[in-house]
Parts: C-alpha cells; structure tokens; sequence
C-alpha cells in the first residue's frame, strides 16, 4: 500500500500500562527525563557499519549505495522486565546534507503493521531533498521484521488475506485455514503478547536517547500513523514534529481494524467504475459505471461456482475480493488503466475463454499463491493480534459478515474476518491497547476517499489528538498522499508537510486540497 507492486502493496486507551512502573506515568505518559532501569540501553553507542551484511542482501547493498549507514539497538523483549531478555532493532541512518542547519532525527515508519522501514530514509531522502538536508533520516525495521530479530511462523501461502465467501462451508475453510495458521506461530509464544505498537513505540524512544537526541520527529504512513500516536501518548514531552499519513482511527487498532474498510473500498470502487465506463470501447467493462460494477460482481460469482484459470493459475471466490483490495487506494490514471486491464482479464475467464494474465496480475497472483518465505504476513498478524483483544467466538465473526452481507456483499466477508488467525492465537496481549487522549501537536494528512484508513477513522484520529491540524485531499480515492509514500504526491499537501517539519508551522485550522482524479 505504499508506492510499489500489485504484490508488494498486499502487505491492507487511557490505561494503566503494565510495561516499567516506575518509568511510565499513571496516566499511560512519560515525560521527558531519564529511565533509570532503561539507562543501559539508553546509553548504548550504536556501532555504526555497512549496510550489507553479505552476497545476498540486495537491500543492504541499496541502502550502502545511498550513502546510509545501520546499526542494531538493543532493546528489552518486554519493558516490565528492562533486565531480562533483549532484542535487536536494526535501524538506518543517513546525515543532514546540510549539518550547519541540522535541526534533528526524523524516523519514518511505513505502516504495514510491520513493513520494514530502513530503504525509507534514502526514499524519503529522494522525495523531499530539503527534509535530508535538516534532518538526520532514520529507517527502521520494527521489532520481529525485516532484520529485527525477524519471526517467521513459516506460513504455507503468501499472505494471511483471503475472503471468507459467500456461505458458511466457504467462511468454515477460511477459519479453518486461521486456525492452521495460528497454530503454526505456537513455537514463537515467548515473543508474541510483546509484538504490539506499545512495544515498538518505546523501541523508538530507546533509538531516540541511543542517538543521542532530546526528541525525536516523526513521519508515518497508515498504521505508522497509530504507532505515532502511540509514542505521543506514551512519551507526550519527547514527540518534536510528527507527521501522519492516512491515519488510522485509533479506537479500532487491533483485530478489527480492517471492519470500516468494506464501504470505503466500495467507494472507491465505483469511483474507478465510472472512470472505466468512459473507455468501454477499450475494456469492454460496461458503458455506465452500474454496468462496470455489475461485471465485477459477475467474476465474483462466476469464481464462486469454478475458480477461473488464468494461466497457470486459479482465482476463486476467496482471492478475487483480494485482487481489488490491493490495487484499490491508487488512483492515478496509469493505476486504474492497470485494473480495468486485470479485470478485462478476469472477465474474459469468467466466460470461459483461454486467457494470458496481464504482467501485473501474474505478479500478483504469484505473490498470493507462494510460500512465504520472510515470515512478514505471521509477523503482521503478531502485531494486529498484540494491539488488542479479539474474539475467541468464530460464530460471531460469521454472523457480523452475515449482518452485513447485504450493503457489504463484496468486501464484507474480507474485511470483517481480516484477521481471523487472532480468534486462534496462541497468546494473549501483554498490555492493554493504548487510549489515545492528548494535545501534542501534530500534522495530520489523508484523502477524503481513501479505503484503506477511511475518512472517518481519520477524523477519529484528529479528535483524538486535540493540538493537530488536519490537511484532507478532497475528491481523491487513493491511500497514503506524501511524496515519500505514494507515486501521486499532492504538491499541496507536500508545502503544508514541509512547512511543519522544516520551519514548525501548522495550519492556523483544518484546510483541505484539491485533488485530481483520474478521468
């Protein structure tokens, strides 16, 4: 969901804490100050040396190219027991390019929950040339991905998402997939009630006195927006300059997180219907935006009776949904062009014609039908499961698809059941999730029809965080809008982001920009 492939875009509390007493505040806030059981690691020098760490790590060679430097922090499994088990958090660095002028640290975090985030400092580097100039980058891997003490409960398919169907024997499968699924991160017990936002949010405030910084600033793409929030709660005295991308409304961190998605994706849905419409004479889609969408019901029901083949692979009432949930959330003109030429694909199967996949649905549907081989969809659902409680009542589950199945008939039975593994999960949370209550200011950027953090969740989030401003792209559909995160950037929202990091400036209200929808 940030600016890569079909594939790789796959990847959609005021409470007394339970971490160090004496080093969080009643209220779930620690000020600035030092932690004395954290002083070890806090004051630990980072060993600064080459990305690379051998012949077969592309991304290290990447970040070596880009002039970064890496380092491993260390830091406790558990923060109510700063003395027992550690971990490692690999983290990048690339310096001010203008060191006279160096105001700090910016971390950027892509969302995910759990995209490693290290190739994000020379990406953001790229982007915004005059944010590399004040700041020191710093990309980070979360705990438990990319090089973080990685955890990989060796899952049998490419990723966790999958619909649950049309009827109940479909749903029965799928839960009977979650519960394999689950199952198979039994052997990571130890590290799994440790997983959540919480937890990577005092990684962060660790990485912040490692470096040696007062404070720390921050920019965060959809659930990155959470984890923001997180640390400004948690650590209101140390949070500089955040910047939050997409925001995820947080109240329904955790297992549910995806349930508001179905009628923002269906929005976004039509929206690209109507686009497609207009070039029915190329895709053969329908010549109005009801036909479009009646079309793409028709694949789903025609997957429903007979996976369709398309080449040598199969799409079935259980991938097809995921098909749109990828590419849904981009809506440049070439973004839509590709999904309307995926779905004149998919159409054609459906009627029973021998057809050749379009590259970009070849690399996706590999991708979905792989073994995985990083662990990052178990990692994922380690974080979603740690954020929150979940149900441990299938059936409920069911029935919440159920009463819903008439105004969400597409998306409902994915996003409702998202993350079914939770309702197996062989551990519980460590902590309670975070109630995020205060007004630390902050810059709050998204667009009105994003379905993969919809609007209201968004406002959720600015409510929330009383002392933020909010910039909304109106008349956009697409999901995540700073220049370091999508290939659309809005030029708009780029001047009001760059203004608040480089000079502290926020807008003196709410505003919004015009975006440009593909037409």
């Amino acid at each position: 969901m940030r600016k890569t492939s079909v594939a790789t875009a796959v990847i959609i509390a005021l409470l007394a804490p339970s971490g160090c007493a004496s080093a969080l505040a009643a209220s779930g806030a620690r000020q600035s100050g030092p932690d004395h059981e954290l002083a070890h690691l806090e004051q630990q020098k980072n060993l600064w040396r080459d990305c690379r760490t051998g012949p077969g790590d592309e991304l290290g060679a990447q970040l070596d190219a880009a002039g970064a430097r890496c380092a491993e922090v260390t830091v406790p499994l558990d923060y109510s027991r700063p003395d027992g088990r550690t971990i490692k958090v690999a983290i990048s660095r690339l310096q001010a390019t203008d060191p006279g002028r160096r105001r700090g640290a910016l971390l950027i975090n892509p969302g995910g929950p759990g995209d490693p985030g290290r190739i994000y400092a020379p990406l953001l580097k790229a982007a915004a040339p005059a944010l590399a100039a004040r700041y020191d980058l710093i990309g980070m891997d979360p705990r438990f991905t990319g090089r973080s003490t990685p955890m990989n409960c060796q899952w049998p398919i490419g990723d966790y998402l999958r619909s649950t169907g049309p009827d109940r024997r479909a749903f029965d499968r799928i839960a009977a997939q979650a519960e394999d699924l689950a199952a198979r991160c039994v052997g990571q017990r130890e590290l799994l009630p440790h997983a959540s936002a919480r937890a990577t949010a005092r990684d962060m405030d660790v990485i912040r006195a490692a470096l040696g910084e007062p404070k720390l600033s921050y920019l965060g793409g959809s659930y990155g927006t959470y984890l923001g929030a997180v640390y400004m709660q948690l650590f209101p005295g140390r949070a500089d300059r955040f910047v939050l991308d997409s925001a995820l409304d947080p109240d329904t961190a955790g297992p549910g997180y995806a349930r508001p998605m179905g009628p923002a994706l269906a929005a976004a849905l039509k929206e690209w219907a109507g686009w497609a419409a207009h070039r029915h004479d190329r895709y053969r889609l329908g010549s109005t935006t009801a036909r479009v969408l009646d079309t793409v019901h028709r694949i789903d029901r025609a997957a429903a009776r007979d996976p369709l083949r398309i080449g040598r692979h199969r799409v079935d009432t259980h991938m097809f949904p995921v098909i749109l949930l990828v590419s849904l959330g981009r809506d440049g003109e070439q973004d839509y062009a590709s999904l309307a030429a995926d779905l004149q694909v998919l159409n054609d199967a459906a009627r029973g014609a021998e057809v050749t996949p379009t590259r970009s649905l070849e690399e996706g549907l590999t991708f979905l039908s792989s073994p995985e081989a990083d662990g990052a969809g178990s990692a994922r659902m380690a974080i979603t499961c740690a954020d929150g409680p979940a149900s441990r009542d299938v059936g409920a589950h069911y029935r919440d698809i159920q009463a819903h199945r008439a105004d969400e008939p597409l998306f409902g039975p994915l996003t409702r059941a998202m993350n079914l593994p939770c309702a197996f999960w062989p551990a519980s949370p460590a902590e309670p999730p975070t109630q995020i209550r205060n007004a630390v200011p902050a810059l709050i950027i998204g667009a009105s029809g994003d379905p993969k953090t919809p609007y209201p969740g968004q406002r959720a989030m600015r409510r929330a965080l009383s002392g933020s401003r909010m910039v909304t792209v109106r008349g956009a559909f697409r999901h995540l809008v700073s220049g370091v995160f999508t290939s659309t950037p809005n030029a708009c929202v780029d001047r009001a982001v760059h203004r608040y990091l480089l000079d502290g400036v926020l807008p003196a209200r709410d505003t919004t920009c015009t975006g440009i929808p593909a037409r």
